[in-house]
């Protein structure tokens, strides 16, 4: 990897994130002007890099099919366990037989992909740094407080606690974001059943603790980059919902961290073309007291562009609400007190959007 030396006099870095910015292009505005280097504000500082798996080498991942969940007590049984070990342990799962058809998943992609090729002009009404809006379109939602900046673009709709206002959304992704978006959530309807069984508790417990209530939809750009080994679509995170459901097209790019090593999970097979990727997020880690874990995840930048992806992220974001979440009270004992303090989802929100992805674990600030 080339090193920059970042230390030179010409290089004022604040000025060059606020001229991107000002912009209102974002990553794909410097792709449709021709560059053909990557500016420095994208260039990731020189380190060690960090063990790949073998590509040769078989590598099986956590796959849940949940075709015949509702009739067949049996097979749910076995669901409930392999959700419960590839949450203790991978922090993700992939989902088939999720009930959401082909064609609304593919139109939600041609969708993200709509958005992000309108006119510059069109979408510059969407551009704006206040997370607190319906409906937000950026570069970088860190992008003066991260360490560096990454080669995406995204917009974020809020979808519920509160139903987003219809003419606020764009037209070009307006009918199918709601329909996906209604649908993911029956799927998390679903999930934290499943979750709450996998965790020793009742099947409504999770749902009962507002887990489900609130959806956020993240869609990500990731436009074809001259030098991808300079730079990086994601830095190394953990999101700060409860759980993110992720809708990705078949270019890859994501990589999942698992005991030290680093894994390429891309959709390759035919198999799993239509499937869901389930992250364990970092509020589910807090309340389950770490028996779940939370998965660091990352994306690369690619020669092969664009990439798209739409996240869903089950939480209540800013909405108004005064729900405490902490280790779940069934779960803690004498040899097992809790880890981390209470906290509310705007709090751990607040404090997560303020850190941006700097490599640190937003649970770290409230671990006791």
């Amino acid at each position: 990897m080339e090193v920059i030396n970042t230390n030179e006099a010409k290089y004022d870095r604040k000025a060059e994130l606020q001229a991107f910015d000002e912009t209102k292009a974002g990553v794909k505005g410097l792709v449709d002007a021709g560059i053909t280097k990557v500016p420095r504000i994208f260039v990731q500082p020189s380190k060690s890099e960090d063990s790949t798996i073998d590509s040769n080498k078989k590598f099986s991942f956590p796959v849940v099919d949940l075709d015949g969940i509702k009739e067949d007590p049996i097979k749910r049984k076995k669901i409930v366990q392999e959700v419960g070990h590839a949450s203790e342990t991978w922090g993700f799962f992939q989902v088939i037989n999720h009930g959401i058809p082909s064609r609304v998943l593919e139109e939600m992609k041609d969708g993200v992909i709509r958005f992000f090729e309108q006119d510059t002009e069109v979408k510059k009404q969407w551009y704006t740094r206040d997370l607190t809006k319906e409906f937000t379109y950026n570069s970088n939602f860190d992008l003066f407080k991260a360490p560096v900046t990454n080669w995406r673009d995204t917009f974020t709709a809020t979808i519920a606690p509160i139903p987003p206002n219809r003419d606020i959304l764009p037209s070009v992704c307006r009918d199918i974001l709601l329909e996906y978006t209604n649908q993911v959530m029956e799927l998390g309807d679903t999930l934290f059943e499943l979750l709450s069984e996998a965790i020793g508790l009742e099947p409504n417990h999770l749902k009962d603790m507002g887990c489900s209530e609130g959806l956020m939809a993240l869609g990500h750009y990731y436009p074809a980059c001259p030098q991808p080994e300079l730079t990086l679509g994601t830095s190394t995170h953990a999101d700060n919902d409860f759980l993110t459901v992720l809708l990705q097209d078949n270019i890859g790019g994501l990589l999942i961290f698992y005991r030290q090593v680093v894994v390429h999970l891309s959709i390759t097979n035919d198999k799993f073309s239509l499937s869901l990727t389930i992250f364990l997020i970092d509020q589910f880690q807090l309340i389950s007291n770490d028996k779940f874990k939370s998965v660091d995840h990352r994306v690369l930048a690619n020669k092969v562009g664009p990439r798209v992806s739409l996240a869903c992220f089950f939480m209540t974001n800013f909405a108004p609400t005064q729900r405490r979440y902490g280790p779940i009270k069934e779960l803690i004992s004498e040899h097992n007190p809790p880890k981390y303090r209470e906290t509310t989802i705007k709090e751990f929100t607040t404090y997560f959007n303020n850190k941006g992805l700097n490599g640190t674990s937003t649970l770290l600030h409230f671990r006791l």
